[in-house]
């Protein structure tokens, strides 16, 4: 049995976005981190390796920085990265970066035991399509918003988290699961896992590793197969500086209205 996890370098949200000419983003000119709920996703696989062994292999599509970001997940105890990136693959929408992905995951070759893992969504696009897409891909079973799994076997029992309650849905392996942040707290890197991390393999997977894959078709993958086309990419303006009123008296509830009614918002 494995855990594949599937996971996001995103721009870090508390720095500038820098958007190419054609509207995507220019991610390597940006301060990134792990996408959060991918996180969720990678701790529930380090569990299920702690429970029974089985193997983790992390699996990420970006340029071939990203190796760092496998590394540090390396080190948190997962066995394998694996990096998907190539020029040919750029500026993928969801459609075809769940096309590329699920070609890479069936390089690496799911087994019947097999449980692949998804952050609910990305944060820079808060789509969470793409491991549902995947799955339809994979032409595996999916359960998504997954607040808590347990797996017996080949029997995979999770609660998936709804707006207004929750239902328990079982099924069998292999099957793709999206992960919430109700799931877990994911862990810290470990400082052994830290010194062995660079000893442990990252394999890359370019474009010619993929191309003969049914998926891997040059009309649908990157930036000119993508259906989804990107209007306008920007950094919100900062908000203005707030002032404090102190005081709980009359005069202080008649300077607070005044504001209000300057403003407009009453």
């Amino acid at each position: 049995m494995k855990a594949i996890v599937c996971v996001k370098q995103v721009p870090d949200t508390s720095g500038k976005v820098a958007v190419n000419p054609d509207g995507t983003l220019n991610r390597a000119s940006m301060a990134t981190i792990i996408n959060p709920d991918d996180l969720n996703a990678v701790e529930a696989a380090l569990k299920l390796k702690d429970a029974n062994g089985c193997k983790v292999v992390v699996v990420t599509m970006g340029p071939p920085p990203a190796e760092g970001m496998l590394r540090e997940l390396i080190a948190m105890g997962a066995d394998e990265g694996v990096l998907v990136s190539g020029r040919e693959f750029g500026g993928s929408d969801t459609f075809a970066t769940s096309q590329i992905l699920a070609a890479a995951i069936k390089n690496i070759g799911v087994e019947a035991d097999d449980i692949v893992f998804c952050g609910r969504q990305a944060i820079d696009g808060d789509t969470a399509q793409v491991g549902s897409q995947i799955a339809e891909k994979l032409n595996i079973p999916q359960i998504s918003y997954a607040a808590d799994v347990k797996v017996d076997g080949t029997t995979v029992t999770v609660k998936r988290m709804l707006e207004d309650g929750h239902m328990t849905i079982e099924t069998q392996t292999p099957c793709l699961l999206t992960c919430i942040k109700e799931l877990n707290t994911p862990r810290y890197m470990s400082l052994g896992g830290i010194m062995d991390c660079y000893s442990k393999p990252v394999s890359v997977l370019d474009y010619n590793a993929l191309k003969d894959d049914p998926l891997i078709d040059p009309t649908t993958i990157g930036l000119k197969g993508s259906p989804t086309n990107i209007f306008k990419s920007f950094t919100p303006p900062q908000k203005g500086q707030g002032k404090m009123l102190e005081g709980a008296d009359k005069a202080t509830c008649e300077t607070l209205a005044a504001e209000l009614l300057k403003k407009h918002i009453i």
